[in-house]
């Protein structure tokens, strides 16, 4: 990898940041002043900054951890262990001088090795996916071909790769047709249908998984795919002691217009020319505890959000995992379904 790649100036925003982390999939950064080195900022540092509310448009500095990890070039052979110690992707290579002369990274990820991460996995796999029409006509959402294979396969073998075995498929418009076809795949995975004979939600479908999951699982849409590391996601959920953890996509917007705000009697109060938002949204996976389960009631349509809206009223903690803009993708649309099969192609 180039080091301009992944060597950043401390001046940049945090939001131009996240940008770089995104484009160099490696997790970590390293500012530096005239090629010396001064700091890292890692992928939890961001998510530690988006928590507590911190603004995407402060500079990095007050993000970077100014006691980063290097090696010297005389102990360059020592990288490796760093790396694998402290669990980082990269590690600067620096000269007595604090320069940087270049960046190791740590290749000993092997794609045949899975995660030990076996947890169940509940996909909300019924509805009628109508803002797929006419596509949903003849096939189930679940087995719309993102590529070579239906995005429902995706989302398993990722989970699966993650050391996940059990799934849990809640089904209900053209279920035959998603039954037949995972009928006829083999793997090291066993999914249980479940028949959701009237709609009933992505909250009260899990009603009919009462005496089924006794243990904290996930629970994804059938649409979406989050290209993140599920175990830490997992461990957050655990550590924070959260009944529910909802996990995030960062979204940046730029209105293409020009945005009057007015006041009551029709003055013009401000004027902003092409604004830019920034905002957390839900991608459709969560993190939660069998007790969700236990207490959704029975036969009642409800959503997911309004089963955490439940929760949080009573004062139980529901938590947020934030990752990156581009480590969610997602298949409601068409416009986003091509991207998914354009980045998808490109990932594999």
């Amino acid at each position: 990898m180039d080091n301009k790649d992944i060597i950043i100036d401390e001046n940049i925003t945090v939001l131009e940041a996240m940008r770089a982390l995104d484009k160099t999939a490696k997790k970590i950064l390293f500012l530096a002043h005239d090629n010396k080195l001064k700091a890292s900022i890692t992928d939890g540092d961001m998510r530690r900054w988006i928590l507590k509310n911190g603004s995407l448009d402060a500079t990095v500095d007050k993000v970077a951890n100014y006691n980063p990890k290097y090696v010297n070039i005389k102990d360059d052979l020592t990288a490796k262990n760093i790396m694998q110690k402290f669990d980082i992707e990269a590690v600067p290579i620096v000269n007595d001088d604090m320069e940087i002369v270049s960046i190791k990274l740590l290749h000993y990820h092997d794609s045949n090795v899975k995660g030990d991460l076996n947890v169940p996995v509940v996909i909300m796999a019924g509805g009628l996916g109508k803002r797929l029409y006419p596509y949903t006509k003849i096939l189930p959402k679940p087995l719309i071909p993102i590529g070579e294979i239906p995005i429902s396969e995706y989302i398993i073998n990722r989970f699966n790769k993650a050391g996940c075995k059990s799934f849990f498929m809640i089904l209900n418009h053209k279920k035959n047709m998603i039954k037949a076809y995972y009928n006829d795949i083999a793997g090291d995975y066993l999914i249980n249908y479940i028949d959701e004979d009237v709609p009933l939600g992505t909250g009260g479908g899990l009603s009919l998984l009462k005496g089924k999951i006794d243990e904290t699982f996930i629970l994804s849409n059938c649409d979406i795919l989050i290209c993140e590391d599920y175990d830490k996601i997992y461990k957050y959920h655990k550590e924070e002691k959260n009944i529910i953890t909802i996990v995030c996509s960062l979204k940046h917007i730029i209105v293409p217009y020009g945005v009057i705000k007015m006041n009551d009697i029709g003055e013009i109060v401000e004027m902003k020319e092409k604004p830019e938002l920034s905002f957390l949204a839900n991608t459709g996976m969560y993190i939660a505890e069998p007790k969700v389960i236990d207490e959704i009631e029975e036969n009642v349509s409800i959503s997911f959000p309004e089963v955490i809206e439940k929760h949080r009223d009573r004062g139980e903690k529901i938590g947020v995992f934030p990752i990156s803009e581009n480590s969610w993708l997602d298949m409601g649309q068409f416009d986003s379904m091509e991207e998914m099969r354009r980045r998808l192609d490109i990932d594999d």
